[in-house]
């Protein structure tokens, strides 16, 4: 059944949810998990390594064994140049900051650590690696962002980011995870690894001015200058995530009437209004969680926050209140390529295939290319590089895009950039998002968009995950012949994970969720809103039918 709508849900979060910081740090220690059980290995999903110290799925062995691993890697490929270590405000993120330090520092690897214990967006250290990297064939860096994204204050979370600054691939991850299980297995034998205090004074250990050396860089990917002599009044919640001190610095240095609503940080997140399902998830996309800054909305010319590790953007605007991802994004595509003029004419739109297609018809309407991969940010990053693609997002509020000048910014999500767009927009066209939207939608029609969560065994996402189009045994959706259905994205034809359905008039896409017991299910309709609740409740049958074939 589809997961329903928490009586907390927007509300402040009450005493009762909130995690023991002081347990679930000595679980992190004691709690010894066992690698003859599928959950408590190491598994890499869309973006790095994520769970819980209470559930012995991200304690202290798994890192340990992680970051040896990536050692092996980078003596394996020969990347031996400085590797960038961040991390955000989760409560595990600072014990799993310890570990990778003391197998690193053991390891001899150059790190660089913060100035001032700064936390550190994910577009930062992505940022970090293509600056140190750039002109350079040897010697060439690479990172590691501890952060578990916008989930709950109880999970921990550890990503690897290679030489091209994104998040690492396939090929990269599956090797990661072999080699950790491995030392998981073995006890962690082979694994080196001194004391925290001697890591961080270590000769190999370094500090580096991340905050800075970013924000001194904004104005050559965003017009700060427009947005200053606008004095747009600009509201921002930095929803305690690692960006929380980046904000005042970027408002100093380029002159912004930018406010701060809440500063705090806390690693129980005690001060967000409650997800949907009655969790706390610093999930700047979802109406429940940004209960506060909607109800600010009317304060400021524009408004926005970022998840937890600053990869992903929530946008409130004046005229709408939060807009959903998929609208934002086609504003953004609409704006950026009607002014970037230093872009190549060839610049194409990067999109994932469970994104709405107001942003194919937007790319149409532009006349630019469409390029389609599944979910998982690491499908653009090539594509980023070398310049094929200049702006690429997906439904879950996550986007980069290229430099005023068309050349690389980060090739990872960027939610600093994405949020700043929107004053840099409001400011020059006078209108926020939510108008420039509108306006979309009159020249262009409209699309009814929806993402629910479902509950999912282990089974049935692995069911899910390998899907073949011979599962699907209706023709037609919501009252429409099916017109196709796809296992893989067009742009790169690489498995999506799950399955799309299409007709003429709308969508349903499925695909389990790489970190929670749950699958996901993305539709659109092109009517309104009656047809895509009747999309959604067929695609949760037919979704139903193929768990029970196979006897799940």
């Amino acid at each position: 059944m589809i997961s329903k709508i928490s009586p907390l849900a927007g509300k402040p979060a009450p005493s009762s949810i909130l995690i023991n910081v002081e347990k679930l740090v000595t679980a992190y220690y004691e709690e010894i998990p066992d690698p003859s059980i599928k959950a408590q290995r190491v598994r890499f999903g869309t973006s790095g390594h994520r769970g819980s110290a209470f559930d012995k799925t991200f304690n202290e062995r798994h890192i340990l064994a992680i970051s040896q691993t990536i050692c092996l890697y980078r003596k394996q490929h020969k990347i031996d140049g400085p590797l960038f270590l961040g991390m955000d405000t989760h409560a595990l993120s600072t014990p799993a900051f310890a570990s990778a330090l003391e197998v690193f520092a053991a390891n001899e690897v150059e790190v660089m650590i913060s100035n001032n214990n700064e936390y550190t967006p994910t577009p930062v250290i992505s940022h970090a690696i293509l600056r140190y990297n750039r002109d350079r064939i040897t010697g060439l860096a690479d990172g590691v962002v501890i952060t578990p994204s916008h989930d709950p204050p109880h999970d921990g979370g550890f990503k690897y980011n290679p030489p091209n600054g994104g998040p690492a691939d396939l090929k990269i991850t599956d090797w990661i995870e072999k080699k950790a299980n491995a030392f998981l297995e073995n006890k962690l034998q082979g694994v080196k690894k001194i004391p925290f205090e001697k890591a961080l004074h270590a000769p190999s250990t370094h500090t580096h001015d991340y905050l800075n050396d970013y924000v001194n860089d904004l104005g050559h990917v965003i017009d700060m200058d427009v947005i200053r002599d606008s004095n747009i009044n600009i509201g921002v919640d930095p929803l305690g995530g690692a960006g929380v001190n980046y904000w005042t610095p970027i408002a100093a240095r380029y002159g912004l009437n930018l406010t701060i609503v809440n500063k705090t940080i806390d690693p129980t997140f005690r001060f967000m209004t409650v997800d949907w399902d009655g969790q706390i998830r610093m999930d700047p996309s979802s109406i429940y969680a940004m209960e506060r800054l909607i109800a600010l909305k009317d304060r400021f010319d524009i408004a926005f926050a970022c998840d937890t590790d600053y990869d992903r953007h929530g946008i409130v605007a004046r005229s709408s209140g939060l807009l959903p991802p998929n609208h934002y994004l086609s504003v953004m595509i609409y704006y950026l390529f009607q002014n970037r003029l230093k872009w190549q004419k060839t610049g194409s739109v990067g999109k994932t295939i469970v994104s709405s297609q107001m942003i194919d018809r937007v790319t149409k309407k532009l006349g630019r290319q469409l390029y389609e991969v599944p979910v998982g940010f690491k499908w653009f990053v090539e594509g980023l590089l070398d310049g094929v693609i200049v702006f690429c997002g997906e439904e879950s509020a996550g986007a980069s895009f290229s430099r005023r000048d068309g050349s690389v910014w980060t090739t990872d999500k960027d939610g600093i950039i994405s949020a700043l767009l929107s004053a840099e927009m409001t400011a020059r066209l006078g209108r926020d998002p939510g108008e420039i939207y509108q306006s979309l939608e009159q020249e262009l029609g409209q699309c009814f968009f929806k993402r629910i969560d479902a509950k999912a065994t282990l089974p049935q996402k692995k069911i899910l995950k390998k899907i073949s189009k011979e599962d699907i045994h209706v023709t037609q959706l919501a009252d429409h012949k099916i017109q196709s259905i796809q296992t893989e994205a067009p742009g790169n034809h690489a498995p999506i994970g799950g399955v799309k359905v299409s007709t003429e008039n709308g969508w349903f896409a499925a695909r389990p969720s790489g970190t929670e017991d749950l699958y996901r299910i993305y539709a659109e309709s092109f009517q309104d809103e009656v047809h895509l609740k009747k999309i959604v409740s067929e695609a949760q049958g037919i979704i139903s039918d193929v768990f029970v074939q196979n006897k799940t």
